[in-house]
């Protein structure tokens, strides 16, 4: 995966968890099966609220969202401990989410699949960035620029986790790494 991420921002509030992420009724898809992947994209974030949330993440009849990158609050992913929350996000084109905090599973689960990178900022940026800022996020610097003003903010560095998600989940590390056959 590349190591810079640029694109429009969708932002989020706190506690947004995982049915508001991939809806209850949808976890019957099956993410190893390319149609089945593509279409649990197509309903990520459908559980927010309309109100607060009037800009949808997935348009209607779209299988991919127009944002790569999402900017939450606190506990991003709380809720149940269901791996398609990461997977539906990544399968819709989002390649990181940068919040205050992580529910602990929401984070392993990123990692564990590799779907994108959940990265974390000590900054309130909901309160400071809106649906549709264009960001750049290098994830070898650990900082987050807002495009239209320059702004560089730092990030926490992700660790060990960031070879895992970039090998594509911890099933290819471990292949790539030889700890498993292929």
């Amino acid at each position: 995966m590349s190591n810079i991420i640029r694109g429009p921002a969708f932002v989020v509030r706190d506690n947004i968890d995982t049915d508001q992420i991939i809806s209850a009724q949808y976890l019957t898809l099956v993410p190893t099966i390319p149609a089945e992947y593509e279409k649990l994209g197509s309903y990520a974030l459908c559980g927010l609220p309309t109100d607060p949330y009037p800009t949808r993440y997935v348009d209607s009849g779209k299988m991919k969202s127009a944002y790569p990158i999402i900017i939450a609050g606190r506990n991003f992913g709380c809720g149940s401990s269901r791996e398609h929350a990461p997977i539906a996000l990544g399968a819709a084109g989002c390649a990181a989410v940068i919040a205050e905090g992580f529910a602990r599973i929401f984070f392993r689960n990123c990692v564990a699949t590799g779907e994108l990178y959940p990265i974390e900022c000590r900054q309130r940026l909901c309160d400071l960035i809106q649906t549709g800022d264009e960001l750049e996020i290098d994830l070898d610097r650990n900082t987050l620029q807002l495009i239209k003003t320059a702004r560089m903010i730092d990030t926490q560095p992700l660790g060990e986790a960031k070879p895992v998600i970039d090998a594509g989940g911890i099933f290819n590390f471990a292949r790539q790494a030889g700890m498993i056959q292929k």
